[in-house]
């Protein structure tokens, strides 16, 4: 969709843009440090998947430039807005560095997530609105991973019928050719 963006200066963290915000979208912020992500972190050597919230279709959550994860991440969602997804390429050094993250992710490793800002909420004890806007919030989040959930259910069935109906015209079509020579010889 759009060119990647350097946010570090020193190409250690791109940002790529997949999916854009609402121009409304609410942004991170001090009084809404608190992120719900969902996401699919992958070894940029193998392309193998290491870690990811879209088998269980859960959400994660931080709380933003408290250290709890990677420096690529405190950095490029600092910059992201609700809905957006983004791809995010981490060097190394703003990654798990030298030490690697054991066994899934090895040392000097370059990462890209794929990372969908799904919320932005106030610290505990901080009050934005009502507890009954809360659980409204929650719910709709709720509703909207069980469509998606269900969106991926009904392709995969899709898919699983179209094999069936070709497996099932594949043997159509050999029984069609054995039957043809039998019996034709007087």
């Amino acid at each position: 969709m759009s060119d990647s963006v350097d946010l570090t200066g020193d190409g250690g963290v791109l940002k790529t843009t997949i999916r854009r915000a609402k121009a409304d979208a609410i942004a991170p912020s001090e009084t809404l440090p608190l992120l719900d992500v969902h996401y699919e972190g992958i070894l940029a050597e193998t392309g193998d998947v290491f870690d990811t919230t879209h088998e269980d279709n859960t959400i994660f959550t931080f709380e933003l430039g408290t250290g709890s994860v990677i420096k690529a991440w405190d950095i490029a969602l600092r910059t992201m807005k609700v809905g957006e997804v983004v791809k995010i390429t981490c060097k190394p050094e703003y990654a798990y560095g030298s030490a690697g993250s054991p066994p899934d992710v090895p040392p000097d490793s370059t990462l890209i997530f794929e990372v969908e800002l799904v919320a932005c909420r106030p610290r505990k004890g901080y009050s934005l609105g009502s507890v009954s806007d809360e659980r409204a919030r929650l719910e709709e989040l709720k509703k909207q991973r069980e469509l998606a959930a269900a969106v991926k259910e009904e392709e995969k069935k899709k898919r699983e019928e179209a094999k069936a109906a070709a497996a099932a015209r594949i043997q159509a079509k050999l029984e069609a050719k054995k039957g043809k020579g039998k019996g034709k010889a007087t």
